[in-house]
């Protein structure tokens, strides 16, 4: 138990009443106990009914390939710019919207499988027998639960339950929306397993994973989701580079179906590398492109020649035109290469130009090497600008940053600079060579001039078929060279761990979270009310606040009683209640000692308004009087609502107002009680008049007689809070005790009382603090209950009655009327 003391410093130095706080805060221990089983309840019903989460994760490793078939001089693939880059380029790359719409398009997660579950649908992906074909070109039925139930092994069931006459569509080949018109009702159709559905909302087939025999009965549920709406709730996959080795990120998701994870986590990868590898080999790939377009017109070519020659050579003596001329052919040839040669290159450096100063996107270049050019500079910028265009390509779908989009172009355009000046550069040595070149040719020309025509017209003829067969060879080694270069690239991202479902994973839901959580809630939901009522509350709490507001002295604290009676004095003689009132009957000899009052002692017990024990404590401290052999009346002055006969067992057909009326003796209002020494003067009936009744004459010379007779006389009185009867009788009165009750009696009653005690309508005043106890495990009620309503509205304005007993007390005063008469 807290011991309040503790907190007197803090009153000290504080208004707020953490004593009175605290002893609010025990007499509501109750409210924490239910608190914090309701709390805990809703936690328990929480947890049960949320779905398990799980997280699945796959590890993969960035490492640059380089292609064993690839010299230094055969530059068919391009560089990223270093592992570092590479890793960000990745990283960004599985987190953007055109990498995620890949996948969940390949996946189809768009596509939910569900099981009704005991408190939700759960996710059955990998679980179920079967799987959806859906016509993309065709709208589906957005956002429904579509029933799949298996009839039979060959035959299931279709169920939608249509809430109006307007369903969502959704067409997946441009993710386009829609509606279409249904009857409002629940629409119920059989279909053949493999059988082509095709309805205005629904356009799939159904195929079997598995045998479908043992799930015969079981009903799923199929639902379309949005397009979008998937992609972007998969765009939040959580990559990160790991914190050991820079070159390795780690892939991880969370949700409700591990199989569905795992899946997406190795699909994700596995579609990263294909595009990656197709990159990778872009400089192959537009080289093979470039190759086989020209290879078309080579090939042409090469034929007309073919048949050209083999006209010629119809009718013709070939072993003469062909002799001497041979060497001849073949320097011509070797020339005529040459400059093709120097040709093909300076065309590539034209459309090269070309191309840097008219397009903003160079992925597409094909190599130089195509072209015979092995400049390094020239092979190692286009390389540089394909890179950067790529990336700049791909960043523009996660990244949004224009800062970052300036730098690429800043570097693109540096890089387009340098090549344009190479470009001038070479074409100007290029031009020399082919001018050098055509003067050899001139010449061997001029030789061939001096032949016989036959043999002209046949170095003509074999002059441009070997031309064209060297160039078709040419390029068709370079393309066996571009295919084996695309076939032997790696890519540079390797699985290190794929994602796989091998138990466990389990991350959520925290029940403990949520049990502490309610825990918490569940004491400080009903502190928090016990703090708002101890502020707009205005009880009174404990001694020390009767004592901040009056000066009037307390002459006994009575606890709580815990029997049915009032009586508990004489009932239970022993009980630490029963010396309570010892003590205050101790307290009072002393009072009436120190004031010199001798012979019969008048005490009157008062209170603030009904229900603070007024009359709990005039019954037992008139027991107590009277257990100590003084003969002790108490008199039931409470005209308006009389209480003390319950507890003696007797009636209230006669008493004090039958002797203020002149209608009974003294001997015949006294009744006796079963306590030695103890009598009682019940109210008697209720009169319309009790505040005359107790300011007349009948009223001095009846407690003149009760003094005659007893040593004690206790008057049980109304609430001087409510009516002023007891003001009127406070003159009869040696000493007022007034009650107030712990957790019960309101503050603003005891200013009330500090005012009539300075203006002298009240004197020899001392409290009882009634009901305490140190938990102030209050809610007993003394027997009569506090519901004890006194109904004193009514008695402000001067009188109130019942109107039974109104026209008993008429009938009584008009029997006296005639007996007079």
């Amino acid at each position: 138990m807290i011991d309040t003391k503790d907190f007197s410093f803090f009153e000290s130095q504080n208004s707020f009443d953490f004593k009175g706080f605290l002893i609010k805060i025990t007499s509501y221990w109750k409210w924490f106990i239910i608190s914090l089983i309701i709390t805990l309840t809703i936690a328990h019903q929480v947890n049960i009914r949320k779905e398990k989460i799980y997280a699945m994760q796959t590890s993969i490793a960035i490492k640059e390939e380089n292609n064993p078939f690839l010299t230094a001089s055969t530059s068919l693939v391009f560089n990223w710019g270093g592992t570092s880059d590479q890793v960000q380029i990745i990283s960004n790359t599985l987190r953007s919207r055109s990498h995620n719409e890949m996948v969940v398009d390949y996946l189809q997660f768009y596509i939910d499988y569900l099981q009704q579950g005991k408190y939700n649908y759960k996710d059955v992906y990998g679980e179920i027998p079967f799987h959806i074909v859906i016509d993309k070109n065709k709208g589906q039925l957005s956002g429904y639960l579509i029933g799949v139930k298996f009839i039979s092994e060959s035959e299931y069931e279709i169920k939608i339950k249509f809430e109006s006459t307007h369903a969502p569509l959704i067409r997946y080949s441009d993710n386009s929306g829609g509606e279409t018109n249904v009857v409002q009702e629940e629409f119920v159709k059989r279909y053949k397993v493999g059988q082509k559905v095709s309805l205005p909302f629904l356009n799939w087939k159904l195929e079997i994973n598995d045998n479908p025999g043992k799930y015969t009965g079981n009903e799923y549920f199929v639902r379309f989701n949005s397009f979008d709406g998937v992609v972007s709730r998969y765009q939040g996959i959580d990559v990160e580079i790991d914190s050991k080795a820079a070159s390795i990120l780690n892939l991880s998701l969370t949700g409700s179906n591990k199989a569905r994870m795992v899946e997406y986590l190795n699909s994700t990868v596995k579609m990263l590398i294909r595009n990656q590898l197709e990159r990778k080999n872009q400089f192959a790939t537009n080289t093979i492109r470039f190759i086989d377009s020209t290879l078309i017109v080579i090939g042409k070519q090469l034929k007309d020649n073919g048949d050209e020659l083999k006209s010629f050579n119809r009718d013709k003596n070939m072993f003469q035109i062909e002799g001497g001329g041979a060497e001849i052919s073949g320097q011509l040839t070797g020339y005529d290469l040459k400059r093709e040669e120097i040709t093909r290159k300076i065309v590539y450096y034209n459309s090269l130009k070309s191309y840097l100063k008219n397009s903003v996107d160079y992925s597409k270049l094909p190599a130089p090497t195509v072209a015979g050019i092995d400049d390094p500079n020239i092979v190692t910028n286009v390389s540089k600008l394909i890179a950067l265009s790529t990336q700049r390509s791909e960043m523009s779908y996660s990244i949004k940053s224009e800062k970052i989009f300036n730098e690429f172009d800043i570097q693109m355009d540096a890089i387009k600079k340098v090549l344009l000046e190479n470009i001038n550069s070479a074409n100007s040595s290029l031009q020399y060579d082919l001018s050098l070149v055509n003067n050899k040719i001139a010449e061997i020309e001029n030789n061939i001039k001096k032949l016989p025509e036959d043999k002209q017209e046949y170095l003509k003829i074999i002059r441009k078929f070997d031309l064209s067969d060297n160039i078709y060879n040419s390029f068709l080694q370079k393309r066996s060279e571009a295919q084996i270069a695309t076939a032997a690239n790696l890519s540079d991202i390797h699985f290190v761990d794929q994602a796989k479902d091998i138990g466990g994973g389990l991350i959520g839901p925290n029940t403990n979270v949520n049990y502490v959580l309610a825990i918490f809630l569940g004491f400080l939901i009903p502190l928090v009310i016990i703090f708002v009522i101890f502020f707009l509350e205005n009880s009174i709490l404990n001694t020390e606040d009767i004592n901040k507001l009056t000066s009037i002295p307390i002459i006994g604290v009575v606890g709580i009683k815990h029997g049915t009676s009032n009586l508990s004095v004489f009932e239970k003689p022993k009980s630490a209640l029963s010396e309570s009132f010892r003590a205050i009957r101790s307290s009072l000899q002393f009072l009436y000692k120190k004031q010199d009052i001798e012979g019969t002692k008048t005490l009157m017990i008062t209170s603030s308004v009904s229900g603070e024990g007024k009359t709990f404590c005039s019954l037992n401290i008139a027991t107590v009087f009277a257990l100590s052999d003084k003969k002790t009346v108490i008199v039931g002055m409470d005209l308006r609502k009389p209480r003390i006969f319950d507890d003696f067992k007797i009636k209230n057909d006669i008493g004090v107002v039958n002797y203020l009326i002149g209608q009974k003796t003294i001997n015949e209002v006294i009744q006796k009680t079963h306590i030695p020494n103890l009598d009682v003067i019940t109210s008697g009936p209720i009169p319309p008049n009790p505040s005359e009744l107790i300011i007349g004459d009948s009223m001095k010379e009846f407690m003149s007689i009760l003094k005659d007779r007893y040593d004690y006389i206790i008057l049980d009185t109304p609430p001087v809070g409510l009516v002023s009867d007891a003001i009127e009788l406070a003159e009869y009165s040696d000493i007022i005790l007034y009650i107030m009750r712990q957790n019960y009696t309101q503050k603003d009653m005891v200013t009330l009382l500090n005012n009539r005690l300075k203006r002298g309508e009240l004197s020899n005043i001392s409290i009882i603090f009634n009901g305490y106890q140190n938990k102030a495990k209050y809610g007993t009620g003394y027997g009569y209950g506090y519901g004890y309503g006194y109904g004193y509205g009514n008695y402000a304005e001067g009188y109130h009655e019942e109107e039974k007993s109104k026209n008993s007390f008429k009938k009584i005063v008009s029997k006296i009327s005639n007996r007079n008469k």
